[in-house]
């Protein structure tokens, strides 16, 4: 009976492990289905009204241009305009979002690098960036944006919410066509 009991408590706690393993791997099973689309190049859309006045008539593209050493390089282009790159970086329990925007001759723009940590390991296809105290020091009107990002077989989202505002900004990308790879982003090289 008592080997009984043992084995029953040991199985209990050996679940629990796994559970609490499963939970934190989230950020984990995220990471790995960007890392899926590396090198490749979706089309997208605005799917909230109204639509921001520099993306309208415009074709938008992401391209997973870069994978490796922790770091997801996304490019996203707005008709001619390559100024825009989101940075995902991995860390231990967590994943970060950066937003680097350059100018056309490749320097960078005065409010560059803003964006926020997952504050905890979020789910497998979705995960939240609340604005970060380097965001908030850069653009103080943007201390309470939050940015999250999701991801199926057949659509990736960008969202931004500012808490300032009542209309939330959503690009969606249909992960089930590629379309032709837009030009390096500006200041960055292939």
């Amino acid at each position: 009976m008592k080997t009984l009991f043992s084995l029953t408590i040991l199985f209990f706690s050996f679940n629990s492990i796994l559970t609490a393993q499963e939970e934190k791997a989230n950020h984990l099973l995220f990471w790995k289905k960007l890392e899926q689309h590396c090198g490749k190049a979706y089309a997208g859309k605005v799917v909230t009204a109204p639509v921001p006045k520099d993306f309208q008539q415009q074709e938008l593209r992401m391209h997973f241009i870069s994978c490796g050493e922790g770091q997801i390089r996304i490019p996203f282009v707005v008709g001619e305009n390559r100024s825009r790159t989101w940075i995902f970086t991995l860390n231990d329990n967590s994943i970060q979002l950066k937003h680097d925007h350059r100018h056309e001759d490749g320097s960078p723009d005065d409010i560059t690098m803003y964006g926020g940590t997952s504050p905890n390991t979020g789910f497998d296809s979705l995960q939240y960036f609340p604005a970060d105290q380097e965001t908030t020091d850069l653009i103080p009107f943007a201390a309470g944006n939050v940015w999250w990002v999701s991801i199926s077989d057949s659509t990736f989202t960008y969202n931004l919410r500012r808490v300032s505002s009542d209309q939330p900004i959503r690009v969606e990308f249909d992960l089930t066509e590629e379309v032709k790879a837009p030009d390096a982003p500006w200041g960055w090289e292939k």
